[in-house]
């Protein structure tokens, strides 16, 4: 005992020695950003990388947001670099007064450097921090920027942040502007191919954010260009998001300035329309960034709404029902976009909008326009009081089915479905469920399992299309009904933007989901690798996006990844999860033996004996496979393989479901024929 207390005493005084003055370490100019780069661009995957022309097309935009700027084109190049060019007043490249180098290379490789800190420059402007274009050339393994100003031309190039050039002067002009070039560092990120599809949603947004803007995309990969220029705004916005539905009224814009002595001039713009649809889609955006999370902004809007048509239902006895906000945001589609000079983010992601008296300006805006447009349109108003006295109907139809499960998450497991095979362990954060299709993948998962740790709920079927009911309605449906008592969180229908629920006064009164009340730290969707798998995924993912979206935004849902594939050669066994792995484990095998014969089968019918050839069956579905397997490729934590479920893949499915499956025909032949060249196996 007393060696070891002397070893622990050294060990502790050379820690004392070792921690000196020459331990702290000043990161020197953008080295933080490419020691840390997750904590600048949120991570070094696809989104990360496209991130980066988030942050160039933005300063762009600021531009336009100053009056500065008509034309952005963007271009996916073929050696994997993009560009952005504007016409805009382009990068001062003079001498900076404090640092006395240019201010182009200022701007370049210096964090919080930039004109939006100056409100003379920039009234508005979605970067405020600083830190965009120089965090892009920080990552970037090339970077060119060519300045048009002045009459002149300046060019200066960068690798990983540092100036490879002076800023030169290259030529003549009579334009302004800026183009800036870069190609990501391979170093940085996992992968550095642009997704044109990616990028181009986000630049369609930007136009139809900003109408005077005419933004052109081009890939020089595949030669595809688009150009997006919509000079009706956010009513064109409304529209495009609700192309997949029944309109029931035309699209009602609001919009005004207001001076506040805490933020300037607050500039406020909203487009709202309802349609016979049953879930609310709203999008908001401060100065042009998606605040995916809400703010003050987007309870300003609904408690402006809520109180509004109330009062007209009320002093037009109109409403059948006391009627709250859930009734009147049934079918709502709705845009909001405010510009703020001085806006209070929570943090560098911009996802919510904390400035308190943005939401009093957004208030009194809705509050005024709308009472004076509901007067002028009787027509308009009874169909939207109508609408909500018929949701206010379904709400109270529902809420007996809610209180009902609301008990049953209140008792002991005595009162969970019987189909569910619990686990014995009760802390949340050690467990996990896995929702699987069918009794049989069910019975195989059951006996596989570690029961310790793994709950198993098997489905019968597909569920219900929740995007097209009524909670009522989906609270009847055995299935989801299981898969609510199952995670013992309750459920609670998502707005579309942020999570807050609100009263008739616009206050949040919504307590039936809570993720202190959940009873399993991970969600595991696992389905066959099939046609009618997929679908199932498809509706689950639509049920957790609709009715349990904290989950997903809490990093808890997950899907599972079978095998397609089992190669045998002798007694070795492998698994394969692509047709591309299948195809490298053949030919490992095939080198390690000469002449040796392929066959390929199903799993279900593999009578093969062979001992010297390889033979690759395919699986067709989950029960196909016995426990032990089931367990070793797609249950053990060791060696399976998971996929976690963002928010963004989650809303796609919600997409996919409401164009495949909605009333309108056009959309899915659209999708039909856009997407039959890429079937390879299709089940009829």
């Amino acid at each position: 005992m007393k060696s070891e207390e002397v070893n622990q005493e050294q060990n502790l005084q050379e820690l004392e020695q070792s921690y000196t003055e020459e331990s702290i370490r000043v990161l020197e100019g953008l080295e933080a950003v490419r020691m840390r780069p997750a904590m600048y661009i949120g991570d070094v995957g696809e989104r990360g990388l496209h991130h980066l022309v988030h942050e160039v097309v933005d300063n762009s935009i600021d531009e336009a947001l100053a009056g500065f700027c008509k034309n952005i084109h963007v271009t996916i190049h073929s050696d994997g670099s993009c560009s952005v060019e504007d016409d805009g007043r382009g990068i001062p490249v003079g001498p900076h007064p404090v640092k006395q180098i240019s201010t182009l290379e200022v701007v370049m490789c210096t964090l919080h450097a930039g004109g939006k800190f100056d409100k003379t420059s920039y009234k508005v402007s979605g970067g405020l921090h600083g830190v965009g274009v120089s965090c892009v050339n920080a990552l970037s393994e090339e970077m060119t920027v060519t300045v048009f100003r002045d009459g002149k031309i300046y060019r200066q190039k960068y690798s990983r942040g540092t100036p490879l050039t002076p800023v030169e002067e290259i030529g003549t002009t009579e334009r302004t502007g800026t183009i800036v070039r870069f190609k990501p560092d391979a170093e940085i990120f996992k992968t550095t191919t642009f997704k044109f599809e990616r990028i181009a949603q986000r630049l369609q947004e930007l136009a139809f954010l900003n109408p005077n803007v005419v933004i052109n995309l081009f890939d020089e990969r595949t030669g595809v260009k688009e150009t997006y220029h919509y000079k009706g705004g956010l009513i064109d916005f409304v529209k495009f998001i609700d192309q997949l539905e029944t309109p029931l009224i035309k699209p009602i814009y609001i919009s005004g300035t207001v001076n506040s002595e805490v933020s300037g001039e607050v500039k406020v713009e909203i487009c709202f329309e309802y349609n016979t649809g049953y879930n609310e889609n709203l999008l908001s955006y401060v100065n042009n960034i998606n605040t995916i999370e809400g703010g003050t902004h987007v309870s300003g809007f609904r408690s402006a709404l809520t109180r509004t048509l109330n009062a007209y239902a009320t002093s037009n006895k109109l409403a059948k029902e006391q009627l709250i906000g859930d009734d009147f945001r049934e079918g709502l589609t709705a845009i909001i976009s405010v510009m703020v000079p001085e806006p209070q983010f929570e943090g560098q992601t911009k996802t919510k909008l904390g400035n308190g008296e943005v939401e009093g300006i957004v208030r009194q805006i809705v509050n005024e326009k709308l009472s004076d447009y509901l007067e002028s349109n009787p027509t308009v108003a009874r169909k939207i009081i109508e609408k909500a006295n018929l949701a206010a109907e379904a709400r109270i139809a529902a809420r007996k089915s809610r209180e009902l499960v609301r008990r049953k998450n209140a008792l002991e497991s005595g009162s969970l479905p019987g189909k569910l095979a619990d686990c014995s362990l009760r802390d949340p954060e050690k467990t996990e469920l896995f929702i699987v299709e069918g009794d049989s993948a069910g019975g195989s998962a059951k006996q596989g399992r570690d029961r310790r740790f793994q709950a198993i709920l098997p489905l019968k079927g597909k569920i219900l299309n929740v995007q097209k009911s009524r909670l009522s309605k989906i609270l009847e449906n055995e299935e989801i009904r299981s898969i609510f008592l199952a995670i013992g969180a309750g459920l609670s229908r998502s707005n579309g933007n942020g999570s807050e629920r609100e009263n008739g006064n616009g206050e949040s009164n919504d307590e039936s989901f809570s993720l202190n009340k959940i009873r399993y730290g991970k969600i595991i969707l696992m389905a066959d690798a099939d046609v009618d798998g997929s679908h199932i995924r498809t509706l689950l993912l639509t049920l957790f996006y609709l009715y349990m979206r904290d989950i997903i935004l809490d990093g808890r849902l997950y899907i599972a990844q079978p095998p397609l594939y089992k190669i045998k050669k002798g007694k070795q066994e492998f698994y394969a999860y692509s047709d591309a792995e299948r195809d490298e484990i053949i030919k490992k095998l095939k080198n390690s033996s000469s002449n040796v014969e392929v066959t390929y089968e199903n799993e279900e019918e593999s009578t093969s004996t062979s001992t010297s050839g390889i033979v690759v069956s395919r699986f067709k579905g989950l029960g196909e496979m016995n426990p032990e397997q089931l367990w070793q490729t797609t249950m053990n934590p060791e060696t399976r393989t998971l996929l976690k479920v963002t928010i963004e893949n989650a809303k796609e499915s919600a997409r996919i479901i409401e164009t495949l499956m909605g009333e309108k025909v056009e959309p899915r032949r659209k999708f039909i024929e856009e997407n039959a060249q890429f079937v390879k196996n299709l089940d009829i």
